[in-house]
């Protein structure tokens, strides 16, 4: 598979334009009230798969220490821009498969939208370098993007096509079309897009490699998104959004 850490740092500086934001002020997640009860000046946070460093600057100002983990050097690059000036946060050029310079040294690791190596040894590798920073007390917490939530919008698509009279036939190719099935691999949690290949997951994978990686205590919530992310989206203002997935995770 080609070097996957060159096709993201191609899309660091278009990164909020191309991909789903889980910071827009419309989503709903509990990811920053999770955060907030956690925070400590006297505890270190790791925000593994940094990107663009949005996150950063918050996390700076609730922990003493920060680590600042990415593999892609362009997306390193935007995040040090977002975090001039603060010196307790540290930069690494890291895969996630890689931790070992962090072992034993974080008490809240955070990991948005970075858990999504599509082969999955690699994933549960990464997990068990996650779980090895921990120190006693600690815990992960993240989202991933969800692949039941992909199922969700195809469904709202099809119901629309059926209720305009459209045949069944044409109505799932119509929502194949809107929901871009071409650029997903439903059987093996897949999608690809212009040279990146990321894992998206289903609830019952993120309790279950979770715990195959030594996480005993797991908690999931929707992290519900914004339509304005769709490019369908004034139809279905009354429905849920589509949704990823944020656990919380503690050995």
């Amino acid at each position: 598979m080609p070097d996957q850490a060159h096709f993201w740092s191609r899309f660091a500086a278009s990164y909020e334009e191309e991909f789903v934001d889980p910071y827009l002020p419309e989503v709903r997640s509990p990811l920053m009230k999770t955060l907030g009860r956690l925070a400590s000046r006297d505890r270190t946070a790791a925000d593994l798969g940094c990107g663009t460093g949005p996150l950063l600057p918050w996390l700076a100002e609730h922990f003493g220490k920060v680590y600042a983990v990415d593999f892609a050097p362009g997306m390193l690059m935007r995040a040090r821009q977002r975090c001039a000036g603060r010196a307790n946060v540290a930069f690494h050029e890291s895969s996630l498969t890689d931790l070992s310079a962090l072992a034993g040294r974080v008490d809240v690791a955070v990991a948005v939208n970075s858990l999504v190596m599509p082969d999955v040894r690699e994933l549960e590798q990464a997990l068990l370098q996650v779980r090895a920073t921990l120190r006693p007390g600690g815990c992960l917490v993240g989202i991933v993007p969800a692949m039941d939530g992909v199922h969700y919008f195809t469904m709202l698509l099809v119901d629309r096509a059926l209720a305009t009279g459209m045949p069944l036939d044409k109505a799932r190719q119509n929502a194949a079309h809107h929901a871009e099935h071409h650029l997903y691999d439903f059987a093996f949690s897949e999608f690809r897009y212009q040279g990146l290949v990321q894992h998206f997951w289903q609830p019952f994978e993120v309790r279950y490699r979770l715990r195959r990686a030594g996480f005993r205590r797991v908690r999931l919530a929707r992290v519900l998104l914004s339509w304005k992310q769709f490019g369908i989206r004034d139809e279905f203002k009354d429905q849920p959004p589509p949704w990823d997935w944020f656990f919380q995770a503690e050995p």
